[in-house]
């Protein structure tokens, strides 16, 4: 589909200096990519000056911001299915007691339904891409796919379920399930995998030469407890196992020591922070200061519904800068800009999408439209600020992923029934003893 945006402001990534320009337009989408960015004068030094494009639709942005789709970096997206279920306890009682044993009642086909009810709920926060940990990879990414959602996936492998060679199943038939659908090495956690099974992953790192990712130092027990076992970090005892080799990162990544950020640093990981899930549970707050300071990569993700417990991307980049402030006693500490970034091109990073990272010429067409003229967002004296520090989903007019808008104007555009994915998420929690 061709859809030319006119009379739109744009916000442009500089993608070295993790700051960002608005400049005044047309952004033009040919298929699935970004064709034309300018004025609209200077067409003729397109790279296909003699077609005559078609558009589908000419959407009149009126004035308002035209910008990357938020790329939400880690969650579990079924767990759709807990949302408000077990709340006010701490992570390992929330998790043992509660969570698991409902999730081991799952089947196949709920996935598929609590995935689309999720997917939902990130369009609605300009979420074009989200990064998963969950059972059954494969009815995930049909979910994704069948919606036109961008979903990346990494295995949560653990000691409760599955093997290596399920794994490697799965790494090749979700990779192989189009350019929607993408899988990176991972497991569960340290705390609830076994050394054999860690070992056979970094086995598969190495033949698919493929980044790893985990939940790592998410609260102090779980560091504590590893340091007693192996005696080692979580970062350090993986590190030691060879997962590295080809990147990766963490999930939450709250208690490092020295040492563990001088790995993260040293192999060009990404620390992965989940403010709303780590304040909820009372986990910590990460050091966002010290990964910036050390020039470490970070993203920024909801974690799970059942944790945090809302996909909201801009109650993250609020919280994530605002606990970051706090901790510090630093009001000046971890800028609007680093916020954005992080939302935005680091989590594209982290997840190998490069070309879904910035808008530009050549890149994914995976853009949301940010409605400007809200109180809100009133007045302009700094836009990237406004998104960050007042900016909510109310301001989400326009998600588009991959070429298609899927969500516009509180309306959705994925070939469900809101009603229909509403009543199938209550009658599989309804079943649940």
């Amino acid at each position: 589909m061709n859809i030319k945006f006119k009379n739109a402001r744009i916000l442009k990534t500089d993608i070295k200096n993790h700051s960002f320009e608005i400049v005044s337009g047309e952004l033009w989408v040919k298929g699935n990519e970004i064709y034309y960015i300018g004025d609209g004068n200077d067409v003729g030094n397109l790279p296909g000056e003699n077609e005559v494009l078609v558009w589908e639709r000419e959407y009149d942005c009126k004035n308002n911001l035209l910008m990357p789709g938020f790329k939400n970096a880690h969650t579990h997206t079924a767990m759709t299915l807990l949302r408000s279920f077990a709340d006010d306890l701490p992570l390992q009682s929330w998790l043992y007691d509660s969570v698991f044993p409902r999730e081991g009642q799952l089947v196949e086909e709920d996935i598929y339904w609590l995935d689309i009810l999720g997917i939902m709920e990130y369009l609605t926060s300009g979420i074009t891409s989200n990064f998963d940990m969950y059972f059954f990879p494969p009815m995930n990414a049909k979910a994704s796919v069948d919606c036109g959602f961008r979903t990346v996936q990494t295995s949560g492998l653990n000691n409760f379920g599955g093997s290596c060679e399920t794994l490697e199943e799965n790494y090749n038939v979700v990779n192989d399930m189009g350019e929607l659908s993408s899988f990176i090495m991972g497991f569960h956690a340290e705390y609830t995998t076994s050394m054999e099974l860690m070992e056979g992953i970094a086995k598969l790192c190495e033949k698919y030469k493929s980044p790893m990712f985990m939940h790592n130092s998410e609260t102090e027990l779980e560091v504590k407890e590893c340091i007693e076992r192996w005696g080692k970090t979580p970062t350090q005892l993986t590190d030691s196992l060879g997962m590295y080799k080809y990147g990766g990162g963490g999930y939450h990544c709250v208690w490092m020591d020295d040492k563990d950020f001088e790995i993260f640093r040293e192999r060009g990981l990404y620390a992965v922070t989940n403010p709303g899930s780590n304040t909820k549970l009372a986990s910590g707050i990460a050091p966002i200061t010290r990964y910036l300071k050390e020039g470490i990569h970070l993203a920024l993700g909801t974690d799970g519904p059942a944790s945090n417990n809302c996909l909201d991307m801009f109650r993250e980049m609020f919280l994530m800068t605002g606990l970051a402030k706090l901790r510090e006693m630093d009001a000046a500490t971890v800028p609007a800009e680093e916020v954005l970034f992080a939302a935005t091109a680091g989590g594209a990073h982290a997840m190998n999408l490069r070309d879904c990272d910035s808008l530009e010429v050549g890149k994914k067409a995976d853009i949301i439209l940010i409605d400007l003229m809200q109180p809100n967002m009133q007045p302009e004296n700094n836009i990237v600020k406004n998104i960050v520090y007042s900016g909510s989903k109310q301001n989400v007019k326009m998600t588009m992923v991959n070429g298609r808008i899927l969500y516009e104007d509180q309306n959705y555009f994925i070939g469900f029934d809101p009603k229909e994915i509403y009543a199938k998420a209550n009658t599989i929690i309804g079943r649940m003893k």
